[in-house]
């Protein structure tokens, strides 16, 4: 028996569909949906002004809009991470993107070579994520969409992890081809008993890089919302359900079929921008750059309206929490264009950067007749809250005794329920602080009420978000004393990690 299976029983965590869902004042059903790359200013209802979202600015009026809400990284898999393990990025055992499909034997899909294994560094299968303890609380659970928690093969994928349903990337280099060689599936209900490979099989008829790419037909996005709309329409409300959805829009490659989404929007920036590709990275050249970025952030917003459209028609729409947010801050690969677009909403740095553009995103919360309609909110949340937050909407107590590993040394929770607020209620226990680090620009963030420390190649810099929310004004000079307390942070809150490292600042 492997520690992991070990663990599980130890726990009391039985990862099966029976269990505690019935109960006098049934379970909600939750919806995540989890974009990618989208900045904290592309919506309209974060003032946006270029890019038509209707449905998520509708969900905004129905729900609640947090003007403070923090990724757990400012890349994809350490993001994903946070939210999945509750654990801030200074603790979690994902720190970065590390791939795992370098160095490895080829494969041929028709006139095609990829890699014969993909994906990024596993989750530490010794820590409890988010999907198995839904599921040990009588959930049945579906992702669709990115994965990139452990690369096929590892002890970290979908079928080993608490999901019954999967469809989408396992790995997120191979998310840069929206027309790809193949997907990653893991399906109970069909008998998989493994997460396996589709290909795609009109795809591979056509090259990976170049005009003929275009030919390819099977675009990815729209299968992955299709697998996520069966899902839902296969729920029947007798048991509750857990819905990650991970949609891979608005990343580079920018690319989608020529429907009239793209079209509209052709015509709207009729003078546009080329961008020449990088073969590479995968980033296929791309025409009407901005309309193609437009294009996806519109053709997002339409699967979000299609989502809460069929919870309304199923009945399912008054017992289901649905949360709409980005793994981070916006991105400027494959000839996206962050500065035309405004998308950082007027914050300081994009992806990759702990400043607040690299950061902060969108996150809005529907749920008819629980979170009260239309309210903005400047709770100071991190993806890592979302753990027990999600434990008090399905009546975990006490999550963190029950689900320790008592067989590790410390097994970190780090987040706060953030509950009370999304119902309108009292008694919000408050952060005292925000953790980040990424160690591929050897950066270190904190925020600590309206102060925000950024440490990069182990120098601080020190900034007063409550006048200079753009972070232009280093006070670390004038304010030694809180420079102090926030270092004394960075050296409570990291962790030795054998794969990723950071430069910490000198400590008095």
């Amino acid at each position: 028996m492997t520690n992991r299976n070990l663990f599980l029983l130890s726990s009391g965590l039985v990862l099966s569909s029976l269990g505690a869902y019935a109960q006098k004042t049934p379970k909600p059903n939750i919806i995540y949906i989890m974009c990618d790359d989208m900045g904290y200013g592309d919506l309209g209802c974060y003032g946006q002004p270029y890019i038509s979202t209707p449905n998520i600015d509708n969900m905004a009026k129905e729900g609640m809009r947090f003007t403070q809400a923090y990724s757990g990284s400012p890349v994809s898999a350490p993001s994903r991470a946070s939210f999945m393990t509750g654990q801030h990025s200074g603790h979690a055992e994902v720190r970065g993107n590390k791939e795992y499909w370098r160095n490895v034997p080829m494969v041929t899909y028709g006139i095609n070579e990829d890699f014969s294994v993909v994906g990024q560094h596993p989750y530490d299968p010794d820590h409890v994520i988010i999907p198995e303890i839904m599921k040990d609380n009588g959930y049945t659970t579906g992702m669709f969409g990115k994965w990139a928690g452990g690369y096929e093969g590892s002890v970290s994928t979908p079928d080993k992890r608490g999901i019954d349903e999967y469809y989408g990337y396992i790995c997120q280099f191979q998310a840069h081809l929206y027309y790809p060689n193949f997907l990653n599936r893991y399906s109970k209900s069909m008998g998989d008993t493994a997460t396996v490979r589709v290909v795609m099989e009109e795809n591979i008829k056509y090259p990976m890089f170049g005009k003929d790419y275009f030919k390819r037909p099977q675009y990815s996005a729209d299968m992955i919302h299709e697998e996520a709309m069966k899902w839902i329409d296969k729920q029947d409300g007798k048991q509750p359900f857990f819905g990650v959805f991970t949609y891979t829009l608005p990343h580079a490659e920018l690319a989608q079929p020529e429907d009239s989404i793209l079209v509209g929007y052709q015509k709207k920036f009729f003078e546009d921008k080329t961008w020449g590709g990088q073969e590479g990275s995968r980033y296929n050249p791309s025409v009407h750059t901005h309309a193609q970025f437009a294009g996806m952030i519109t053709r997002l917003d339409y699967y979000v309206g299609e989502v809460l459209k069929k919870l309304k028609e199923k009945g399912l729409d008054d017992n289901t929490i649905v949360i709409f947010t980005s793994d981070n801050g916006p991105h400027e690969e494959g000839g996206a264009d962050p500065t035309f677009f405004g998308r950082d909403g007027k914050l300081r740095g994009l992806k990759r950067q702990c400043y607040e553009g690299g950061i902060r995103v969108p996150f809005i919360v529907r749920w008819p007749g629980k979170v009260p309609e239309g309210t903005v909110n400047d709770h100071q949340l991190a993806f890592y809250d979302l753990m027990p937050t999600f434990c008090d909407l399905a009546g975990v107590k006490n999550y963190v005794k029950k689900y320790t590993n008592k067989k590790k040394e410390v097994d970190y929770f780090d987040g706060i329920s953030f509950a009370p607020t999304l119902l309108g209620k009292e008694g919000q226990k408050e952060h005292d602080f925000l953790y980040w680090e990424f160690d591929e620009t050897n950066q270190i963030g904190v925020r600590m009420g309206d102060w925000k420390m950024v440490v990069k190649g182990g120098k601080p810099f020190l900034y007063n978000l409550a006048t200079d929310i753009h972070e232009d004004h280093d006070v670390a000079a004038e304010h030694p004393e809180i420079v102090k307390q926030m270092k004394e942070i960075i050296k409570a809150q990291h962790t030795p990690n054998p794969y990723f490292s950071v430069t910490l600042p000198a400590f008095d």
